[in-house]
């Protein structure tokens, strides 16, 4: 049943969004400063989209236009709040379990084999998650790393799962997922390692301690300079996030990548991504699939 009190606050919320009509330089300043801390490179016909996902943001400040906005992310932002409600509103997530599953079966079938039958390999086998969304990315691989390699624990399986957007990490580290959501999971594994979930969660799916056990949840902007990780990774899947990008922001980013893999280790990309131009640094090996050359000296 709609009150007359919410009808009226709809009413009000589509004509406060009829107003909100972003201008030429509004744009372009918009889409410079997304640009510049995000790495998100949005072309003229994005502009819809820029106004219609950050006409909440205005709603919440209570704006009226987007240079008040803009003016409100460079001079009153100091702790970078808003910062961060920006870049969860105008980043795209979609993302599903096994998905591109190419990915899923060299790791079955080449990697972790390999990793598991050699006694003299070094632990724990690390894997990044790069842009991890909400969690089906990481709850994956965890899956398959503990199907190829059964005996393994939070000892030998690290898997680091990151993202731009603080959103979608907090519900991938609470690990629930709906029945529909999850249709991608083989049974197997699905009464393997999730849970059905009851009152609250009656419909949901929730994944059990022995996943998330291997997975570590931590928001990352890829542009930031330096990364905060130490330890060189085995894999990094960094899937469906490059297209946003332009050109020299996809070539630093792949620089960089090779530089926090080990020798031999592995880059997995989107099926529309693709390495050009860096032979140095990397060597393909199957569909969107790339081995590691090591670090380059100059």
């Amino acid at each position: 049943m709609v009150t007359s009190h919410n009808a009226s606050n709809s009413i009000r919320s589509l004509l406060v969004d009829s107003r909100l009509t972003i201008t030429d330089e509004e744009f372009r300043r918009l889409r410079e400063f997304i640009h510049a801390h995000s790495g998100i490179a949005l072309s003229g016909h994005k502009r819809a989209l820029v106004c219609s996902r950050l006409a909440k943001r205005l709603r919440h400040h209570d704006l009226q236009h987007y240079s008040d906005y803009y003016r409100l992310l460079t001079e009153n932002d100091p702790d970078g709040l808003e910062l961060v409600a920006m870049i969860n509103s105008i980043t795209t997530n979609k993302t599903d379990f096994f998905r591109e599953p190419h990915h899923f079966r060299f790791l079955a079938e080449e990697v972790f084999p390999a990793y598991r039958n050699n006694p003299n390999r070094e632990r724990p086998i690390r894997l990044w998650s790069a842009a991890a969304s909400t969690g089906e990315e990481a709850y994956s691989l965890a899956m398959t790393a503990l199907e190829a390699m059964p005996s393994f624990n939070e000892r030998d399986i690290r898997i680091l799962a990151t993202d731009i957007d603080t959103d979608v990490l907090s519900h991938a580290e609470n690990g629930v997922y709906t029945h529909e959501h999850a249709k991608q999971i083989p049974e197997a594994l699905l009464r393997r390692y999730f849970l059905n979930g009851q009152g609250a969660h009656e419909g949901e799916i929730l994944a059990k301690p022995v996943l998330k056990s291997l997975i570590r949840f931590r928001r990352l902007n890829l542009q930031d300079d330096p990364w905060p990780m130490q330890a060189l990774f085995d894999v990094v899947l960094c899937r469906n996030v490059l297209i946003y990008f332009d050109k020299p922001t996809q070539l630093k980013l792949f620089q960089r990548m090779a530089g926090v893999l080990k020798k031999g280790g592995y880059l997995m990309l989107g099926h529309s991504e693709a390495i050009y131009g860096l032979v140095d640094y990397f060597k393909p090996v199957g569909h969107s699939i790339y081995q590691c050359r090591g670090k380059i000296t100059s």
